[in-house]
């Protein structure tokens, strides 16, 4: 087992902190699912990696090998909540369960989306689970989908130097999270999957002074509750029944999307964010640049109706005035991009949205998944997304007051 801390490190991405003795193993089980869907693999532990105090905060990945060379991997987060850093990065680790597939073999495998329906086939919601456990390695060698945006901004925030430490989506569940320590909190990925403890602890962040930063698409979209293991063990399942009957809704509601609590949308994701989730991106398109006056985009040199070509894809955010939106904010909309929705529901539009309340403190969206990817990954990369996010930053950590 060795372990590595992603970051800059001079261009090599990532960085070799230990590697453990070579441990002796045997072949485990293969999980059932249970009538809520749930796979969790009931096997006993052979390793155990001790975090030294010593290490710095940090996203991580953490690398099997065994002796006939094959490889697997779980990320995982180092917090180090005592400290106030400029910058806290949240990895959307629920989200990374919702959509794992493990395990990938053509008939046992289920996430919050589909299930097999026969060997080799993959079905939709009928087959899908209500319930996904951390009791399990994510599918296909270990990297969560999207893992790539977390360790994008994690190497293009370290590589401008930027003070930075790290905690999980659970972090904000389990209440270790003080939003009001730091002065930006940024979630650098697809975060889609909250309880209601994860968004109060974000809602509280504005009224505090806190500048929240959402760097790609379709975030806070469901409600979930986050359980516990069937042994006890706190914040091990992440719940999520959709369109189903929830048989325990709660004090919070029954887990469905958030734009469905409340009288009159009244927890719709646009109401913090200012932008929502609007459709699935058929091809790439490009993002079509407005108010370019805006500080936000100085020093790019685009002009109003500019393209940044294929920076619109997979998923994305746009305002809709149906919804409710921030309350004492002035909002401004720095791109209006068509494109084509690829479930069939029409030409949509992107934006990019910007908030500041009469405090000054900024919620930033960027409204697509490329956003991220477009300031470190080689196939992505952007300059001008690079020096705008620089703005951003710049501004969001000037003093106040």
């Amino acid at each position: 087992m060795a372990v590595y801390r992603i970051g800059h490190y001079g261009g090599a991405g990532a960085r070799h902190v230990v590697t453990g003795d070579a441990v002796r193993v045997v072949p485990q089980a293969k999980p059932r699912s249970t009538a809520t869907g749930i796979i969790a693999c009931d096997w006993p532990v052979s390793w155990t990696l001790e975090v030294p105090t010593t290490w710095v905060s940090g996203l991580f990945l953490a690398v099997f090998t065994s002796d006939d060379g094959h490889r697997s991997y779980t990320p995982f987060v180092v917090r180090d909540t005592a400290r106030r850093s400029d910058i806290l990065v949240v990895v959307p680790f629920t989200t990374y369960q919702a959509y794992n597939l493990w395990p990938f073999d053509g008939y046992t495998g289920k996430n919050l989306y589909k299930g097999y329906v026969s060997e080799g086939k993959v079905g939709g919601n009928p087959e899908r689970a209500f319930q996904v456990s951390f009791d399990r390695p994510y599918a296909q060698g270990g990297r969560p989908r999207w893992f790539e945006m977390e360790t994008s901004a994690a190497r293009w925030l370290e590589a401008d130097g930027y003070d930075v430490t790290y905690a999980s989506s659970l972090d904000l569940h389990d209440g270790r999270i003080d939003p009001s320590k730091y002065t930006v909190v940024v979630f650098s990925g697809h975060d889609e999957y909250w309880s209601v403890e994860m968004r109060d602890c974000a809602e509280s962040a504005v009224p505090a002074g806190t500048h929240l930063a959402f760097l790609a698409s379709n975030n806070i979209y469901f409600h979930i509750r986050v359980e516990d293991s069937a042994d006890g063990r706190p914040g091990w399942v992440v719940t999520c029944y959709k369109e189903a009957p929830d048989p325990e809704p709660g004090e919070s509601g029954p887990t469905v999307r958030w734009r469905q609590l409340g009288k009159k949308h009244a927890k719709a994701e646009q109401k913090l964010m200012g932008v929502q989730y609007n459709g699935i991106i058929e091809e790439p398109a490009p993002l079509v640049v407005q108010e370019s006056g805006h500080w936000f985009w100085s020093g790019t040199g685009l002009r109003d109706g500019d393209h940044i070509p294929d920076l619109v894809a997979v998923e994305a955010d746009g305002f809709d005035p149906s919804m409710p939106r921030p309350e004492n904010t002035r909002q401004t909309l720095l791109s209006k991009s068509p494109y084509d929705d690829s479930m069939g529901r029409g030409r949509k539009i992107q934006n990019t949205s910007l908030c500041e309340n009469d405090q000054g403190t900024l919620v930033f969206v960027a409204g697509t998944f490329a956003w991220p990817l477009a300031l470190n990954e080689p196939d992505y990369l952007d300059e001008q997304v690079g020096r705008a996010t620089k703005n951003l930053m710049t501004r969001m950590l000037e003093p106040r007051g």
